[in-house]
């Protein structure tokens, strides 16, 4: 009886593979056949290591130092423009006071002029007189000044000219009567200074000055006026 041929031959079975990670015999992690040629290839030299690793820290390191270095301009120009800010705010809070201040106060101008006049007419008496007294100081508290006097240059920022004339006696441009006082807040003009101005008389001609000559012969000449008169006084006695 003849053996057929696949008797001779060993049947194939079906493959397995074992692919897990935790070896269920030892319970240790297996390596995997990449992980196993990693750790088999050999280790580069020492000094081509070290040589790499020192360029890519010198590299890092610019890089860093630029890095840096753009974010000091940031902040320094942030810290420009909040300064600015800043200041702007803050002129702008002094101004819109101003402002403020002097919408209200210039009401009060009227009633500071009444009290002024009735000043120069010595009629600023009894209770009116602690009135009047009372709401000049609480004006000039919140920063209202009152200006104009006879004899200071007239500048025409802070004066209104109502009347002009010409006078020997200045030798500019001056304030010779005051009209009706200026008020001003800080640097903001409420109201200007009504004023009559007046300027050198070029026709005039400068007073003589008597010379020390002179005064002594006016001084000798009075003291013999005196004598005569004493002794004509005498005589009659």
């Amino acid at each position: 009886m003849s053996a057929s041929p696949d008797e001779g031959e060993e049947k194939e079975g079906p493959v397995i593979r074992d692919k897990r990670r935790i070896d269920p015999e030892t319970g240790k992690v297996r390596e995997k056949a990449g992980e196993k040629d990693k750790s088999a290839a050999p280790a580069a030299p020492a000094g081509e290591a070290a040589g790499a690793a020192g360029g890519a820290g010198d590299g890092d390191a610019a890089a860093l130092q630029e890095q840096l270095a753009e974010r000091l301009d940031d902040l320094r120009r942030l810290k420009a423009e909040y300064d600015n800010y800043r200041k702007r705010v803050d002129r702008d809070r002094v101004a819109v006071r101003e402002q403020a201040l002097g919408q209200v106060l210039s009401e009060f101008l009227p009633v500071l002029d009444d009290i002024g006049r009735a000043r120069d007419h010595d009629e600023l008496t009894g209770g009116f007189k602690s009135v009047g007294e009372a709401l000049e100081a609480v004006t000039g508290k919140l920063g209202l000044e009152r200006y104009g006097e006879k004899g200071e240059p007239f500048d025409p920022m802070v004066h209104e000219a109502l009347m002009h004339s010409l006078s020997p006696d200045v030798t500019e441009t001056s304030v010779v009567d005051v009209l009706q006082p200026g008020y001003r807040i800080g640097e903001r003009i409420l109201r200007p200074a009504r004023v009559a101005v007046a300027d050198p008389d070029p026709d005039a001609e400068p007073a003589a000055k008597p010379a020390a000559g002179d005064d002594t012969a006016a001084s000798d000449a009075a003291d013999e006026s005196a004598d005569e008169s004493d002794d004509s006084g005498k005589s009659d006695e």
